[in-house]
């Protein structure tokens, strides 16, 4: 089978599109026809070695939708032919975390495309328990959108952060699938969002979406912007998927008893920290990764009963996969980009 994969760690030339050989569904497992595959930053981190060591070659990928195209021992209500949407996660299943259902937190929690062979293939072997029905509404492109872009957001946004309708939600870096996701649900939640990107025509086409503001952050004082939108009271969560580049602005634009929610390193992985603002105004400062399974559950029922339809960048050939992780390292999106196989 076509897949794409690396040898070595490396930039953008280490990935490469060839044949592998084609997947056998084990135990407990079933192979997927994959008909769209979704692009994360964690590819990016996968490829340029993060801090896991791989098997190589490695299949890249986390994110798909397709066929179930064989079904492995053990396996029940599945069958050969269902469309399904795959989750990225691999609890352990058996520490205390994984036994109360909180698997997102598990102590050995592994990821699809990370922990073992991705998605980035014309079909992937799959733990069954990853795998879910796909929403009707949505087509394979749409469905292969949502695993680590619309968990990660559905639980940064009410798992984490507990946003509530009314409430003001800063939103940094519109553009990119975790983001957008947010946007999303946010506005659906009766969230009033703001959000901020270096491309004012990012910034038109998240109003057109539902925000109520948008702010360049190459031409203004984000900080300054917010409390001026708000009033001078900040907002109640900012969501910050970038990094160190935001996390001064997000101490500068909460409110006091706010909350800052933060899931992405793009800009850095370390930050000065206020900590006088941070005990003086009552801040909450929360961490989070993916979801837990109840989370995909429960973001799947929110995706498919509010008509939702996550945001499409583009769509191209396994084949272009190296020019296309190009255009999502550059930031040059707006949506998920996929590959289709």
């Amino acid at each position: 089978m076509k897949a794409v994969f690396i040898r070595a760690h490396g930039e953008l030339d280490a990935v490469e599109f060839g044949d592998m050989p084609e997947p056998m569904a084990g135990p407990g497992e079933v192979v997927v026809d994959v008909r769209a595959a979704a692009l994360n930053h964690l590819d990016i981190w996968v490829r340029k070695g993060g801090r896991v060591a791989l098997p190589v070659p490695h299949i890249l990928g986390s994110d798909c939708a397709g066929v179930v195209a064989e079904v492995g021992p053990g396996v029940a209500g599945m069958d050969v032919g269902d469309a399904v949407v795959v989750s990225p996660g691999l609890p352990c299943g058996e520490c205390e975390f994984c036994r109360r259902g909180e698997q997102s937190e598990c102590l050995d929690f592994g990821i699809i495309g990370l922990s073992r062979s991705g998605v980035f293939a014309e079909r992937a072997a799959v733990p069954a328990a990853n795998v879910h029905a796909k929403p009707a509404e949505l087509s394979f492109e749409e469905a292969a959108s949502l695993g680590i872009a619309y968990l990660t957001a559905w639980r940064m946004l009410f798992s984490r952060a507990k946003v509530r309708p009314g409430e003001t939600v800063l939103i940094h870096g519109i553009g990119g699938g975790v983001a957008l996701a947010a946007l999303q649900f946010a506005t659906r939640a009766g969230a009033r969002v703001l959000v901020t990107s270096s491309s004012e025509a990012k910034l038109a086409r998240a109003r057109e979406m539902g925000a109520a503001s948008g702010i360049n952050y190459r031409g203004a004082d984000v900080a300054e912007a917010v409390r001026e939108l708000t009033a001078g009271r900040g907002v109640d969560v900012a969501f910050n998927t970038v990094g160190a580049a935001a996390w001064p602005i997000d101490f500068a634009a909460v409110r006091r008893g706010g909350r800052i929610v933060l899931c992405g390193v793009t800009t850095g992985a370390e930050a000065p920290t206020n900590l006088q603002a941070l005990y003086w105004n009552q801040l909450t400062v929360v961490g989070s990764t993916m979801g837990s399974d109840d989370d995909f559950r429960l973001m799947l029922a929110t995706v498919a009963a509010g008509g939702m339809k996550p945001v499409i960048d583009s769509a191209v050939p396994l084949a272009e996969a190296r020019a296309a992780m190009g255009r999502m390292e550059a930031g040059e999106q707006f949506g998920k980009v996929l590959l289709t196989p």
